[in-house]
């Protein structure tokens, strides 16, 4: 028994009466894996709290995870199939049932239009599931279909891209745990469990910031919040939305011009660098106070402490890599963390320590560029698909346009398309086209009102897992492994078992890493997460005997360069110099070449502590009666336009118009309206606002601004105009 277990069978008079059983977990409410004690009465979870003795999280847990008692007993939750009838009322059927009438459709649209007709879509519930993103990935390759997409590139594709167009560095950047500062753009993990690699991440986040601040870490925190996070910072920069590649450019300027660059670094491992001080020689630091309505000493600053190291480094989150030009901002973080040297040198020992994948060379070297889009061609805007899926900024466009490839049946698996995803019209238009929709949630999302079929899969605490996200974000080597708590509540399946299912239905298999399960006999779960994770650094036995232990026998050590590595960084590419310059010339108010006129405020996305994305409402324990997604904005916004507290508003963008419920706050930059995404339902009005929200997603669309590299549909620093409603609804 261990220190954890014998303290609650002591102090539980329950435990001791066997009315309860207290068992360990590990959290896949959100990203951040918190191990749980979780106590079980009659196969039920009546409390979760989370485990003091964890050498990691020491206790901490969010509020989302506390709340999957609520999530389990959820009396609106799916606990078996649902089929749409002809009326468009849906019957509940069997697991069996169901899937034999979706394997029918698919070997229909298969043998009518081809493999790439059939689509999937994963989104950020299914990436909770440790083996849903592997298994959509395998059935799409068994069947010979590219239309694999997931949320990845929804909303932060260009993280994954821009090492490509600049090059790498294959032992990776400074971590979090030993930086002397750190610069975060947009991003609150304090409250969304996230960061960037060298980032704040969600283990135990506040303790952690107080104890490196106690250390002498410095921070400088840009974002047009005063979040969370921004309230441990030595600068806050309260920027103007979609101004940071301009600041970013003019950092790089400064640090070029006071000659405050890695000299040593740069001349081994870098090109470009003369092209690199042209592009950003316009940023002026009176130009970049001008456009982010920053004060010039305090950029000043900020760039002068993040330079002075000597070690750590800048990373962004959904704000900017949400709004326009994200990959060229994501490009320049990259380019100032590298010219000053924020890599991880020869003989350092690595942060974390990748258990779960299989383990690669981290040499201190430079890795070439490469194209950052290599995948298979989209059909639309002339995309490309990358990292192994389809760009999903193209794929109610590839519903909707006819010809060959056109997509024909989509399986959602864990997301809200119809709230989340940009141009709520086009989407709810594309939903409505298909010939199959069948979606996997545990309630009637706004989605699955559109399905043919819903299954209904295992929450959380009913299927064994691996933290399979935080393996790459631990700040140290750690790992868990769960067995299910408790029984599975109805006729509900794993994800992993619905595409085995209908893989098998259809004569297919599923080319897992570590090779196809057999396709006759179902499988277990745990047998789908050795396929899944084969060839892991840490085996998966040694694995599953671990209990929340940090391995530092596991610490990687960087290793020297090969000899002759002759790779070396393109910081100004072409490409990347043309779009500056237009970011240059398009001016404070640019938003890819459309007329913002008339626009004077700026929409960005932002994360509730109590949701992630659209879960998390419909529970008891989350819900915040009379508020959504409420529109928050400066106080002195708010009495201009003569509102008060809970009035309502019409929100307008070149695109569309939402309604949002007024909520004043002093952290909002003025001429900034801040507000969570994902919520609403499937209607294009907003008469049950004060109930569900409103989705901002309506207010975006694939013509008015998309990133050039990755396609993604800008989501945030959107131009509006307010008004306020007189309607009494």
């Amino acid at each position: 028994m261990t220190s954890t277990e014998a303290r609650i069978a002591d102090q539980n008079p329950a435990n001791k009466l066997g009315e309860a059983d207290t068992r360990l977990t590990f959290c896949r409410v959100c990203h951040a894996s918190c191990p749980m004690e979780v106590d079980v009465v009659d196969n039920r979870v009546v409390a979760v709290r989370g485990v003091m003795d964890d050498p990691l999280f020491e206790g901490y847990t969010c509020i989302k995870g506390r709340a999957i008692p609520d999530q389990m007993a959820d009396p609106n939750r799916l606990r078996a199939p649902l089929r749409r009838r002809p009326d468009g009322t849906f019957e509940q059927t069997s697991s069996g049932a169901a899937l034999d009438d979706i394997g029918t459709e698919l070997r229909r649209i298969i043998d009518t239009y081809g493999p790439r007709a059939v689509a999937s879509y994963t989104g950020t519930g299914g990436y909770q599931n440790s083996v849903a993103v592997p298994a959509a990935r395998a059935f799409h390759q068994g069947i010979g279909s590219q239309s694999f997409y997931t949320s990845v590139t929804i909303d932060q594709p260009a993280k994954g891209l821009a090492g490509f167009r600049l090059g790498g560095w294959e032992a990776g950047y400074n971590s979090f745990t030993d930086s002397d500062v750190h610069m975060a753009i947009g991003y609150n993990s304090p409250v969304s469990s996230y960061a960037p690699i060298g980032g704040l991440q969600g283990t135990n986040p506040f303790v952690v910031m107080r104890q490196r601040k106690a250390e002498g870490m410095k921070l400088v925190v840009i974002d047009p919040r005063r979040t969370e996070l921004a309230g441990f910072a030595d600068i806050h920069l309260q920027i103007r939305p979609g101004q940071d590649p301009v600041l970013l450019a003019g950092m790089i300027r400064i640090v070029l011009e006071e000659g405050l660059q890695d000299h040593e670094f740069c001349e081994r491992w870098m090109s470009q660098m003369a092209e690199l001080a042209a592009a950003v020689e316009p940023f002026t630091l009176e130009v970049v106070a001008q456009r982010c309505q920053l004060d010039a000493d305090d950029v000043l600053v900020a760039a002068r402490l993040f330079a002075a190291g000597p070690r750590g480094t800048a990373g962004t989150g959904t704000g900017p890599n949400m709004a326009a030009h994200s990959s060229l901002t994501e490009h320049l973080v990259m380019v100032l963390n590298t010219i000053l040297g924020r890599v991880n040198r020869q003989g350092d020992l690595l942060e974390n320590g990748l258990l779960l994948y299989p383990e690669v060379p981290h040499r201190a070297q430079a890795v070439a560029p490469r194209p950052p889009a290599e995948g298979p061609r989209a059909r639309i805007r002339n995309l490309r698909g990358y990292r192994g899926e389809m760009p999903a900024a193209t794929l109610c466009e590839e519903i909707l346009t006819p010809g060959d490839g056109r997509i024909r049946a989509l399986i959602v698996s864990g997301g809200n398309p119809a709230v989340a995803f940009p141009n709520q019209q086009l989407t709810l238009d594309a939903l409505q086209d298909l010939e199959l929709l069948v979606v996997i949630d545990y309630r009637m999302t706004a989605t699955a009102e559109f399905a043919d079929y819903v299954i209904a899969p295992t929450v959380p605490l009913e299927r064994a897992d691996v933290p399979h996200l935080m393996d790459r974000w631990f700040r140290a080597p750690y790992t868990n492994y769960t067995e299910a708590v408790v029984e599975r509540d109805g006729d509900v399946l794993n994800e992993w078992e619905v595409f085995w299912e209908l893989a098998s239905r259809l004569g297919s298999t599923l080319p897992f890493p570590g090779g196809s399960p057999d396709m006759t006999t179902r499988p277990d779960t745990d047998e789908i997460i050795d396929r899944s994770y084969f060839g892991s650094r840490m085996p998966l036995d040694e694995v599953r005997a671990n209990l929340r232990t940090v391995h530092m026998d596991k610490k990687l050590t960087v290793q020297p360069a090969e000899e002759g590595a002759g790779a070396k960084f393109t910081p100004a590419p072409d490409d990347f110099v043309a779009e500056l310059a237009n970011v240059f010339e398009e001016g404070p108010d640019g938003f890819g070449g459309t007329d913002v006129a008339g626009y004077p405020f700026r929409l960005v996305s932002r994360r509730l502590k109590h949701v992630l994305n659209s879960t998390g409402p419909e529970l008891p324990s989350l819900a915040r009666k009379g508020i959504t997604n409420p529109a928050y904005m400066h106080p002195g916004d708010v009495d201009e336009m003569g509102c008060v507290a809970g009035d309502l508003v019409e929100i307008t963008s070149p695109q569309a118009s939402i309604w949002g419920v007024v909520q004043p706050s002093d952290d909002i930059k003025r001429g900034v309206i801040s507000m969570a995404h994902s919520w609403g339902g499937s209607s294009l009005s907003d008469e049950k606002v004060r109930d569900i929200g409103s989705p901002t997603s309506r207010l975006v669309s694939e013509h008015a601004a998309h990133d050039p590299v990755t396609g993604m549909i800008v989501s945030s620093a959107i131009p509006v105009s307010v008004a306020k409603v007189s309607e009494t609804v």
